[in-house]
């Protein structure tokens, strides 16, 4: 049976063309209702009654919740099209945006990966004694608390908390398990008469706890502090902030599940090979520092990672992937609203992706200001940095006429720029980011806004990021070969100096993806250039410094195959005349050693034969290592303790 749909008016506010949703979408789409949520509520609980029924309303979720409960039947999922959809100012159809945000709506939703996080209750808190002491006090029923003062503070009377003194010299972790290093530590000792007294001072004391309030007024202990979920920080000098530091640090007890934002694939990450540092994007744009060298590859502190998405728009290979919701869940979202938009009889759709502040910045709009455009496609993301390149060029390909990202406060704009500024080099200026958060300024960005043309044929294609983007490339510039790319893109060629290349085929041995490789039949560096991350390697590597890069984006089948670089004729072995080498290179080191008094003779020779000749050689020569003998027999402890009982 056919799901159907449940629709209202909203007193009249909108307009809903039940018919032509029923059309476009291949739903049962019944009239729509006037007030669902309150005089026509037993319409409401028939829908609910008769199941597999999509109520298209978000603002009132909690009373179809309720109704639910009461009928005895499962929460029913909910659409919001009369915020982003039905309520606006423009003139136009509204059918192909409300039937790609139906069919959007039908996707299978990804199921988030998480983690338990307990918190037992341990608070650190770190400031001076007259803001410190009071939030000790109104956290001690609550928390089990310890107040670090600065060094030669006043220690109070009282032992409903404790009290320490000293130097935070480090701090680190998240919630449930930061760590603390103190110096000049010295701790309360409650015995005897008159105050307390205080310890010896150490430093390096450490210790763990699950909070940690900081009300010193000093910067801050992490990067992108705000992020980092168990510490509280707040102005010792404002006094709402650090009432509502108190109020949150009294909450976080108990059991959390955190989400796992990014998954690894250490084995596709190019950042080390051979101790040699290559591809540092991730760890670059980090605003968390979650991510940190592991040898050949890097590692997440799922703890510690805030989920910006920005190491996932940035990685060459996948190596690491967003994944709250995957990679290619997003894809397919872009890929679905397209085409749904375009087969309900709409044309050049824009998209819009925002995160959850955004998405209230669209209600307010709607409710109060202008709406959004009908040709205007909102895309709700967690995080809209995750939205990268790829990404973009994708909606782009899939008919978009062009892809805005709508950016909150706190948005890490210097990765995001990055990635419009490929996506821009690649697609063309239709990509574009809109940062304010004023509703009003945002409509009237989309309404004034010239509407640019779309792909004449819309393409979907499925993979990785990285073959996504090609696809995507190939079906924007239909009769370009090649696009010059900006600095630091994760495409391009590989350029070798051939008067400076060796052949030592080090880049070789070291390439993460395999783009170089040589011919095991004769000197040759070869390169696929569409397998090329351009993530410095073998530049690193090259002992010679004969390799450059060039950022591009080759759109011709050549790219997908491999091309020789550098290649030289062989040098034959003057014994048995097999091929071994580089011709240029034996020559060169027989030039260098000529008359050097280690290689007089026939040792001279040997430089020019082939492994299997030179061992002949050296085995038939005059000073033959392996013609010495019996090696001595290593003689042991007990042979010199038999020696000394013999005597």
């Amino acid at each position: 049976m056919a799901k159907s749909l449940i629709t209202c008016d909203c007193e009249g506010s909108q307009s809903i063309d039940a018919e032509a949703l029923s059309e476009a979408t291949g739903l049962t789409v019944k009239t729509p209702c006037t007030a669902l949520c309150t005089r026509q509520l037993d319409r409401a609980a028939e829908a609910l009654a008769e199941g597999d029924t999509i109520f298209c309303c978000t603002q009132e979720a909690r009373v179809f919740e309720a109704l639910a409960e009461e009928v005895g039947v499962e929460a029913p999922p909910v659409l919001d099209l009369r915020d982003r959809a039905g309520w606006s100012d423009d003139a136009g159809s509204n059918v192909p945006k409300m039937s790609a945000l139906i069919a959007e709506a039908q996707l299978p939703a990804a199921g988030e990966k998480t983690m338990d996080v307990i918190s037992e209750g341990l608070c650190l808190i770190v400031g001076a004694p007259e803001v410190a002491l009071p939030a000790a006090e109104q956290l001690q029923e609550h928390l089990g608390v310890t107040v670090l003062l600065p060094d030669g503070a006043e220690v109070p009377d009282t032992r409903a908390f404790d009290v320490v003194t000293g130097r935070l010299r480090q701090a680190k972790g998240a919630l449930g398990q930061f760590e603390v290093v103190i110096d000049a530590l010295r701790m309360v000792e409650p015995g005897g008469r008159g105050g307390f007294e205080l310890s010896a001072p150490k430093d390096g004391g450490r210790s763990e706890c699950d909070i940690l309030l900081d009300l010193r007024g000093d910067v801050p202990l992490f990067p992108a502090h705000e992020k980092r979920e168990g510490y509280l920080r707040a102005d010792p000098g404002h006094g709402p902030s650090v009432a509502a530091a108190v109020m949150a640090a009294s909450h976080m007890v108990g059991t959390f599940e955190k989400v796992l934002h990014v998954k690894m694939e250490p084995l596709l990450c190019a950042h080390s090979r051979a101790e040699q540092t290559g591809c540092t994007r991730c760890l670059d744009l980090c605003p968390t520092g979650a991510i940190l060298p592991a040898g050949e590859h890097v590692t997440v502190d799922p703890m510690v990672c805030a989920g910006c998405g920005a190491c996932s728009a940035v990685c060459p290979s996948g190596a690491i992937s967003y994944d709250a919701p995957p990679v290619d869940m997003v894809m397919r979202r872009v890929q679905v609203l397209a085409k749904a938009y375009l087969e309900a009889g709409g044309k050049a759709p824009r998209l819009l992706v925002h995160d959850e502040h955004g998405a209230e910045m669209i209600r307010l709009c709607a409710r109060h200001g202008r709406g959004l455009p009908v040709d205007v496609v909102p895309l709700e993301l967690p995080k809209v940095g995750a939205f990268g390149h790829a990404e973009m060029v994708a909606a782009l390909a899939a008919g978009f006429a062009s892809v805005r990202l709508l950016v909150g406060q706190g948005a890490d704009m210097d990765a995001i720029g990055a990635q419009v500024e490929l996506a821009r080099a690649i697609g063309g200026d239709s990509v574009s980011v809109i940062e304010t958060p004023d509703p009003e300024i945002m409509a009237e960005q989309l309404y004034d806004e010239e509407k640019p043309g779309t792909v004449a044929t819309p393409v979907r294609p499925m993979g990785t990021r990285r073959q996504i983007t090609r696809q995507a490339a190939k079906a924007l510039h239909p009769e370009t070969e090649v696009l010059a790319l900006p600095e630091g893109a994760p495409y391009g060629a590989v350029v070798v100096d051939d008067d400076s290349c060796t052949l030592c085929l080090s880049c070789v041995s070291l390439c993460p993806s395999g783009a170089l490789g040589d011919n095991p039949d004769r000197p040759e560096l070869r390169f696929q250039e569409d397998a090329c991350l351009q993530c410095g390697l073998c530049a690193n590597v090259c002992p010679e410094d004969a390799i450059t890069y060039e950022p591009r984006l080759d759109l011709t089948d050549a790219a997908l195959g491999q091309r020789v670089l550098k290649e030289e004729e062989p040098f034959a072995c003057i014994e048995c005349g097999a091929l071994f080498g580089v011709k240029s290179t034996v020559e060169r080191i027989t030039a260098k050693l000529e008359g050097h008094s280690m290689f007089g003779g026939d040792k001279l020779r040997m430089i020019q034969m082939c492994d299997d000749c030179r061992v002949n050689a050296q085995f038939h020569s005059e000073d033959n290592p392996f013609a010495a003998g019996e090696r001595p027999k290593v003689r042991t402890t007990e042979d010199y303790l038999s020696k000394r009982r013999d005597h």
